[in-house]
């Protein structure tokens, strides 16, 4: 179809571990082609130390189509062979089999700093990389100035790159790679250099490029990013596409198979111990992982305790963490007497309106001002419900709440009274 911009058919990538392969000057291809003018024309065999070499494949017999505008997040462990395929798309490498067609200038920023010369200016730089992405001369100063007050480094226009920090880096090439206009945009996992404002501020971009027709691919580990941006996602495991459909479907899919399970043990840290938390899971409702939260409520979460010795004035304390480490919730239950044994600690909520993402439990035991045990649950807990929020990111709270609206006419408002106003108050969302 003519709104398909991107088609790949059959991708396959193999690398060979093990191989070592000899590096040839000029002066040795010419002394080669002197010698034994046929042996240019043969297939070179490549050496390896061991004799043979082991064969992997990154990527196997991938197909997919992304349409015009859409915006298609690519998500799974690292190994997956996420970067594998972005490369062939952006032609960094070429796929062992099958092709990929690309119709638009494709813009792409796999890794910081992509593009740069390490010894020329950040100026000097935009135009190196606006050039190497096919922009014209007069297109890239059209656009020179928002590039600049976009990556934030004014003040070292013309310092060399390479007294950049890795963010200043990051922040740089991103927007020369967003603000050049490709119709395809690829972004591998590099916001996660940036500071917190500088990701809302690219994904902002991102969401903008899309709006504007343009097609983004986007890697990341971010769920919560790949869910604010995207419509759909590709879950790639073991260099093959497990999911591919809407983001909600994808992701959900992903993360019950990334906590599913038996519990994870959290272990004595010696012989002596007195106290350990040995696992944790989400009771109440039930589901196809014990750390997988797909409702808003009511939740029942258990905590499974083993202690070795009484505890005689027991302090037990619990947190609940977004993933940037704020707290969300805490509590805590004091005079505890517990014997030796195995101990259930439950908390039972009417409902968890929690935005979707990951989260951490944090619980603690004590008794009489001595710390027994403190666990950073694992592994993380997984919500997964439906949104119930603003559209934009940046009205979002961490709060999921549903709400009904209806608007209706209404005259018995006194006319007498005038309206407030707050014309130096924060913008209507």
């Amino acid at each position: 179809m003519s709104n398909i911009v991107i088609r790949a058919e059959s991708l396959g990538k193999r690398y060979r571990i093990g191989e070592r392969e000899r590096y040839l000057a000029l002066r040795d291809i010419l002394a080669r082609a002197v010698s034994a003018p046929a042996r240019l024309f043969r297939p070179r065999k490549p050496s390896s130390p061991n004799g043979d070499a082991t064969h992997i494949w990154a990527l196997k017999d991938v197909s997919f189509e992304v349409r015009q505008g859409e915006v298609m997040g690519i998500i799974g462990r690292n190994g997956a062979g996420k970067t594998t395929l972005l490369k062939i798309l952006a032609q960094v490498t070429r796929p062992t089999e099958g092709h990929a067609r690309l119709k638009g200038r494709v813009g792409s920023l796999l890794e910081v700093g992509t593009g740069f010369h390490p010894e020329l200016t950040g100026r000097e730089n935009v135009y190196l990389s606006g050039a190497i992405l096919g922009m014209r001369k007069k297109e890239i100063e059209r656009k020179f100035d928002e590039i600049i007050a976009f990556a934030e480094v004014e003040k070292f226009l013309d310092t060399p790159v390479k007294h950049y920090s890795s963010g200043m880096q990051m922040r740089l090439a991103f927007a020369v790679a967003a603000h050049l206009e490709p119709e395809i945009l690829l972004v591998d996992e590099v916001l996660s250099v940036g500071d917190i404002q500088f990701q809302k501020k690219c994904l902002g971009k991102m969401g903008d490029v899309a709006k504007s027709g343009r097609t983004v691919l986007f890697v990341s580990h971010q769920m919560n990013q790949v869910r604010r941006l995207c419509e759909r996602a590709i879950w790639v495991e073991a260099g093959r596409i497990q999911q591919d459909g809407p983001v909600a479907t994808a992701l959900a899919k992903y993360e019950a198979t990334m906590t599913s399970g038996s519990w994870t043990q959290a272990g004595l840290s010696g012989p002596g111990e007195r106290a350990r938390f040995r696992c944790w899971e989400i009771v109440e409702p039930s589901s196809s992982s014990p750390h997988l939260l797909q409702t808003l409520g009511p939740v029942c979460i258990r905590f499974v305790a083993e202690l070795s010795q009484p505890v005689l004035r027991g302090h037990h304390g619990i947190g609940l963490f977004t993933s940037d480490r704020n707290l969300v919730w805490g509590c805590a239950a004091e005079g505890l007497k517990l014997q030796p044994g195995l101990h259930e600690f439950k908390y039972t909520f009417p409902m968890l309106p929690l935005k979707p993402g990951p989260y951490y439990w944090f619980v603690s035991l004590w008794d009489d001002q001595e710390r027994l045990v403190e666990w950073d649950c694992e592994p993380e807990m997984i919500v997964a419900t439906s949104i119930h929020q603003h559209p934009h990111d940046r009205w979002n709270g961490i709060l999921n709440l549903p709400s009904a609206f209806t608007v209706s006419a209404f005259d018995d408002f006194p006319r007498e009274v005038p309206l407030a106003s707050a014309p130096n108050g924060p913008a209507i969302p």
